[in-house]
């Protein structure tokens, strides 16, 4: 499924399922995307981008004021100023330099230690792969999630031959878009390749996942990529 499509049947189901109701508590559960209203803009989480580096964080803009999750059961609730989705109320709030239309937040999980949060075209299409600035990529970081110690990272690819190699097996990656991991020895091996361009401060992020027996990816749809991947998932 293209990322176009993707987005409207999400957009098509948070509307039917965003709003549920307890049988128990007869409350209402509000399934939040994840947000931070501030100045009066709503920024969005920005999933496919990483910060590139720490020296990127600029000045301090405040701290959440209120946290939604959890407190607000009225599916009609307006945000205001301050108002984070999923943060603690006293989160710290950061400028990211070089780009006034993205802004941070401190999160020890996240790699390189902030979670992104954009404007308009900051959480569009222009992080899809087929928007990566492939003559722009310095260096790109391999790292595994969800493992006992937490993330860590596998692999750096600094070389330019190494680094080129590696984007044409994932250009050369084969649509799939009704492959189904193999899930009889649990959930698939879960990496994520951040690719570094330029000066920029933002770093494009994307997944990679291993069931046991089969690399996939997804670039707009599910594809399949070659076993010679695997030798770039460690140094």
């Amino acid at each position: 499924m293209k990322r176009g499509g993707l987005w409207i049947l999400i957009i098509f189901i948070l509307f039917l399922v965003g709003c549920r109701h307890d049988p128990l508590t007869r409350e209402t559960i509000i399934d939040w995307a994840d947000f931070i209203k501030w100045d009066g803009v709503h920024y969005d989480r920005n999933y496919s981008g990483v910060l590139a580096d720490e020296s990127y964080i600029g000045e301090k803009l405040g701290t959440v004021k209120f946290k939604i999750a959890d407190n607000v059961n009225n599916p009609n609730y307006k945000s205001k100023d301050g108002d984070a989705a999923f943060h603690e109320k006293g989160t710290e709030v950061f400028a990211v330099k070089e780009n006034t239309n993205i802004i941070a937040v401190k999160v020890s999980e996240e790699i390189n230690g902030y979670q992104l949060y954009g404007m308009g075209e900051e959480v569009a299409d222009r992080w899809d792969f087929k928007q990566l600035p492939i003559d722009q990529v310095r260096k790109v970081e391999i790292y595994q999630l969800y493992t006992p110690e937490g993330i860590i990272q596998r692999a750096e690819w600094k070389n330019k031959e190494e680094v080129e190699r590696l984007i044409q097996l994932l250009t050369n990656s084969r649509d799939q878009p009704n492959f189904e991991p193999n899930t009889e020895k649990g959930d698939s091996d879960y990496y994520e390749m951040v690719f570094y361009i330029g000066e920029s401060p933002i770093a494009y992020k994307y997944s990679l996942l291993f069931d046991g027996n089969t690399y996939y990816w997804y670039p707009l749809e599910t594809a399949i990529l070659p076993n010679d991947i695997q030798e770039f998932l460690q140094d």
